[in-house]
């Protein structure tokens, strides 16, 4: 009986084993099945706002549908403390920047007009005169971005499908639409104002508009934003902005007063037609009218193979420029751009699938309150002539030297010196570039300053001379960098600018959402160079061939 018994409880034993073992199977199986190595969205949306700061956020939060910036938040993953790692913080350089993963030292786009050593004269960053323009008969739109040295995330995506995932970019600024989309782009489309109002290529991309695109062009629609800007929300609503009728903010060419509502017809003319609607929300409207057309006539994220769609939001700059940080006119645009980035999502949604594409938002640089406001409420900061800066400086040079013409040029806060000259005149370079380092620190509004041999010797990992390294290219920037004092620019006293390595400039949002974007935020310090590398993991391709930024991991699922 006990025999018995031993050999039934050997039995169950087994039995239990057996189906331990067998669950165990299935388990490591299931695993195995649903392990990936890549997520593989139907499209890719890259989102760049153009001058944006991070507190804009925060300062209209309270505004914001839950449809737009809301859900892009409270979806997906936040990264509240992150920077452009270099200077100067200008278009060009930012969107370079964030498609390759890399800083101007390595891509080559080291502002948006830079002069030009070989050439010897200012070069514009999108500019290719080989290629005629497209949709215009005006020459001004030969573009192509053959300047930037390296490729893009784009880039990488077409090569990894061996050319069958579509890559389109889209914005109100050809450079904002033709450095993103990168080397191998379908198509690049941009806005031409002026007495035109058309969406334009260039030849680089094709030879002629495709149907869909004339016929946009044909129809008019455009029409539909030439009327008065108003309000989105009653004015007085608008608390977290300053009085609507100060002396801080720019105008259009005949209207008198900078203040709601703005009579854009009133004046057309007078602000060059249709070049009026970029310093309006309108024209940020405009860009996702157009960019939900590309979806639909190029069936972007109509398959399994990932496409991509760059699109970048330009009137936040001309508004900002014009306007100022603390205005009313800055707030109406953001509550509006949140208004036409809702109406993106819902429609991809629609059209991709929820679930099946992936966004990431961010800006090409921040911006600066209004020098003149900063110190009507006695916060030190000031405005700089740099024509009578260099004035002086020429004026140093000739004393000491005998000729001026050492000076080959100076633009985007760096000196360029004539090495040939030099060489004739037996002068040290490096000497000439420390004495003009020198003197240009008894300026007052110059709070810093650096010389090439510097940037050439050094491995900066922090502060002001890290990011002036950053944006450093060995070959085709100056000789002596500069850097003004935080509060002060070399600008009009309406208005706000950027390209300083202050964090006014460099703080700026950076959003994931979609799929395989985990829910979170962190306040680690992010680098607008890790937002390429952090898609490329995703996408399981390889990184663009210029890299130095890192991937984001706490983003990804």
């Amino acid at each position: 009986m006990k025999k018995r018994k031993l050999i039934y409880l050997l039995l169950w034993c087994s039995i239990v084993c057996l189906q331990g073992i067998n669950a165990q199977k299935k388990k490591n199986n299931k695993q195995e099945e649903s392990l990936e190595i890549a997520v593989s969205p139907k499209l890719v949306v890259g989102i760049v706002v153009d001058q944006m700061r991070y507190d804009y956020l925060t300062r209209f939060w309270g505004h914001y549908s839950e449809g737009g910036f809301k859900r892009l938040i409270k979806e997906g993953f936040s990264c509240k403390n992150n920077h452009f790692n270099y200077a100067p913080t200008y278009t060009g350089p930012g969107h370079a920047s964030i498609y390759t993963g890399t800083t101007p030292s390595m891509h080559g786009i080291i502002a948006n007009n830079w002069y030009d050593k070989e050439q010897d004269k200012m070069v514009y960053c999108a500019e290719d005169s080989k290629y005629k323009a497209v949709g215009t008969v005006s020459e001004a739109e030969q573009m192509s971005p053959h300047r930037m040295k390296v490729t893009t995330i784009a880039d990488q995506l077409r090569l990894h499908t061996q050319m069958k995932g579509k890559t389109i970019g889209i914005s109100i600024k050809d450079r904002g639409a033709v450095l993103p989309a990168g080397h191998t782009a379908n198509a690049a489309y941009w806005f031409r104002g002026k007495s035109e109002g058309n969406w334009v290529t260039s030849s680089f991309y094709m030879e002629s508009l495709p149907q869909w695109v004339s016929d946009y062009n044909v129809s008019r629609k455009v029409d539909k934003y030439k009327k008065t800007w108003s309000t989105l929300k009653p004015i007085s609503s608008y608390v977290e902005s300053g009085d609507d009728v100060n002396e801080y903010e720019g105008v259009f060419n005949g209207e008198k007063v900078a203040a709601f509502p703005h009579e854009i017809l009133n004046y057309w003319d007078a602000n060059e037609q249709y070049d009026i609607l970029k310093a309006t929300p309108y024209g940020n409207s405009l860009i996702v009218d157009f960019s939900l057309l590309a979806i639909d006539n190029e069936a972007l994220g109509k398959d399994e193979i990932t496409d991509f769609l760059t699109v970048s939001f330009s009137s936040t700059d001309y508004v900002g420029h014009k306007y100022g940080v603390n205005s009313k006119e800055i707030q109406d645009t953001y509550l509006r751009l949140d208004k036409d980035l809702e109406r993106l999502l819902k429609a991809l949604d629609t059209k991709v699938g929820a679930g099946e594409y992936t966004v990431f938002l961010t800006a090409d640089h921040g911006a600066i309150d209004v020098p003149a406001y900063l110190m009507d409420n006695k916060i030190p900061a000031g405005y700089v002539s740099f024509e009578e800066m260099i004035k002086e400086l020429k004026a140093y040079v000739k004393f000491n030297f005998g000729t001026e013409d050492i000076i080959k040029n100076v633009s985007n806060n760096q000196v360029f010196l004539d090495y040939k000259l030099m060489q004739n005149l037996e002068l040290n370079p490096k000497n000439i570039q420390e004495t003009l380092a020198q003197e240009l620190l008894n300026f007052d509004a110059i709070d810093k300053v650096y010389t090439a041999y510097q940037m050439w010797q050094n491995q900066y990992t922090d502060g002001i001379p890290y990011i002036l390294q950053n944006g450093y290219n060995v070959k085709r920037s100056g000789d002596v960098l500069f850097v003004l004092k935080p509060g002060f620019i070399n600008y009009h006293k309406t208005g706000s600018t950027h390209g300083s390595p202050m964090y006014y400039d460099t703080h700026v949002p950076l959003l994931f959402f979609g799929k395989g974007i985990k829910k979170g935020n962190t306040l680690e310090r992010t680098e607008i160079p890790d937002i390429a590398p952090t898609i490329a993991s995703l996408l399981g391709i390889a990184f663009p061939n210029g890299v130095t930024g890192e991937p984001i991991m706490d983003v990804l699922e």
